[in-house]
C-alpha cells in the first residue's frame, strides 16, 4: 500500500493551529522533544522522524517555526524530510555516544535560538513531551530565559491533534487496514507447537509487505499463563492445546498508528475464559454504540463500568473503554471517570478493553473514527469468541 506524503500545506496548517492555541493560553513559545520511539510531536509538526540523534520543534506564538536537531547527519537528513524549512542544530539533541565530528560542528544554544525564532525574549514557555524532556536541554532553556515561566504543555498539542483533518483520514484507514491484515495472518499461524515469537514474526512480515514503516510499539503474542500481563513481549513458549492466545498488533503507516488486539482460544474455552470474552465483547459493542458526537466522555465510561459490574470485573479493569490515537498509539482523550471533554466528529479512538481475572487476561482493541451519527469502524474483523 503506497500513498503520496501529506502536502507541506497540511503541516503549515498545524503550525498555525498550534500558534492559535499558544495565544489563547498566553504562551510565547512551545518547545517539543522527540526520539525514534517517541516521535509524535516532530512528526506531527514537521514530518520528521529522528533516529540516533533527537529532535525538537520550536513554535513561537508569532513568526516561523524551526526544527532542532543535534548533529550533521541529522541536519542533512532533516533537510531532505522536514516540512519546516528552518533547521537548527543544538548539540544537546545529539545521540548518546556522539563521535568526534570532523570538522567540528557548530551548534547553537537556546539563547541564540530564541533570538532567531522568537519576536521577543519569551516570558512564558510551554514544554511538550514533558515526561521525557531532558534535564540538560531544560537547563539550557532556563539559562537562555532565566526570568521566563516554564510550564508543561502536552495538553496544548494534544488539543490541536484531537480532531483529525479530512486529509488525514485515508492514511489513518490504511494503517488500520494493515493491522487487520496482519491479524488475519497471525490467527492463521496459531497452531500447537508454534512459538509466540514465530506468530509475531509472521504478523510483522505481513505489515512490512503491505507498506508499514514499522510498529507503534513492540507487538507481542502471549499464551497460557503469559496472558495475565497487560503488557508483555513474545517468548519462545510453544502454543499448547487448551491455551488462551493474546494477539497484540500495531502498524505504523506514514506516521499514523493502526492497532488491533484479539484473544483466541486453542480448543474450547473453559467457562472462566468464556466469561471474560463475553464481558470484553459486550463492553466493546457498547463503546461502538455510545461513542458519538456531542456525548460527554465520562458518560461513556459510566456505561462501560456498569457492564463490568454486571460480570463482577469492575476491579480487574485498568482504565476506561477507549483512548485517543493518531501519531502516538495513545494520544490523550481517555474516556475516563473524570473526562469532561465532548466527543467531536473526526476524533479518532482505539476502543481498548483489557480484562483479567488474575489467571487469564485478554485485550480487545480496534480503531474507530467519529462520524456524524456515531463511528466508522476501521478494523472490525474477528470481533467474536475466536477458537481454533
Amino acid at each position: 500500500m503506497k500513498m503520496e506524503p501529506l502536502p507541506k500545506s497540511e503541516f503549515e496548517r498545524r503550525i498555525r493551529m498550534t500558534q492559535e492555541a499558544l495565544s489563547r493560553q498566553g504562551l510565547d513559545v512551545l518547545i517539543t522533544y522527540s526520539s525514534e520511539t517517541e516521535s509524535a510531536s516532530s512528526r506531527y509538526l514537521a514530518d520528521f522522524w529522528p533516529f540516533f540523534d533527537f529532535a525538537g520543534v520550536i513554535v513561537p506564538a508569532e513568526g516561523e517555526a524551526a526544527l532542532i536537531t543535534g548533529g550533521p547527519e541529522s541536519f542533512e537528513f532533516a533537510q531532505r524530510d522536514s516540512k519546516i524549512d528552518t533547521i537548527l542544530i543544538n548539540p544537546l539533541y545529539v545521540e548518546l555516544s556522539a563521535p568526534e565530528w570532523e570538522p567540528d560542528v557548530e551548534g547553537e544554544s537556546f539563547k541564540e535560538i530564541f533570538k532567531k525564532v522568537c519576536k521577543d525574549q519569551p516570558k512564558k514557555i510551554g514544554i511538550c513531551d514533558w515526561s521525557i524532556f531532558p534535564h540538560t536541554i531544560l537547563k539550557d532553556i532556563i539559562k537562555a530565559a532565566p526570568q521566563a515561566e516554564i510550564v508543561p504543555a502536552d495538553d496544548l498539542l494534544l488539543g490541536v491533534r484531537a480532531v483529525k483533518a479530512d486529509i488525514e483520514i485515508p492514511y489513518i484507514e490504511t494503517a488500520y487496514t494493515i493491522a487487520e491484515q496482519a491479524m488475519k495472518t497471525a490467527i492463521g499461524f496459531v497452531d500447537e507447537g508454534v512459538t509466540e515469537k514465530e506468530i509475531e514474526a509472521a504478523a510483522r512480515i505481513k505489515m512490512l509487505e503491505l507498506g508499514a514503516e514499522g510498529m507503534p510499539y513492540p507487538a507481542w503474542v502471549c499464551s497460557g499463563p503469559n496472558t495475565v500481563l497487560s503488557l508483555s513481549r513474545s517468548t519462545d513458549r510453544k502454543i499448547k492445546n487448551g491455551d488462551l492466545v493474546q494477539l497484540t498488533l500495531g502498524s505504523k503507516f506514514m506516521g499514523y498508528c493502526g492497532n488491533m488486539c484479539r484473544a483466541l482460544m486453542k480448543g474450547s474455552p473453559p467457562a472462566e475464559v468464556k466469561k471474560l470474552m463475553d464481558a470484553a465483547l459486550e463492553a466493546t459493542e457498547y463503546a461502538l454504540q455510545a461513542i458519538k458526537p456531542g456525548v460527554i466522555a465520562r458518560e461513556v465510561y459510566k456505561g462501560h463500568l456498569s457492564i463490568l459490574k454486571k460480570y463482577g470485573f469492575e476491579e480487574f479493569a485498568l482504565y476506561g473503554p477507549a483512548h485517543g490515537t493518531g501519531y502516538s498509539e495513545v494520544e490523550g482523550l481517555w474516556l475516563s471517570e473524570s473526562a469532561d471533554f465532548v466527543i467531536q466528529e473526526n476524533m479518532l479512538f482505539n476502543i481498548d478493553i483489557w480484562l483479567s481475572d488474575g489467571t487469564y487476561g485478554m485485550r480487545y482493541e480496534e480503531g474507530v473514527i467519529v462520524v456524524e451519527n456515531g463511528v466508522k469502524q476501521l478494523n472490525p474483523s474477528y470481533r467474536q469468541i475466536l477458537t481454533k
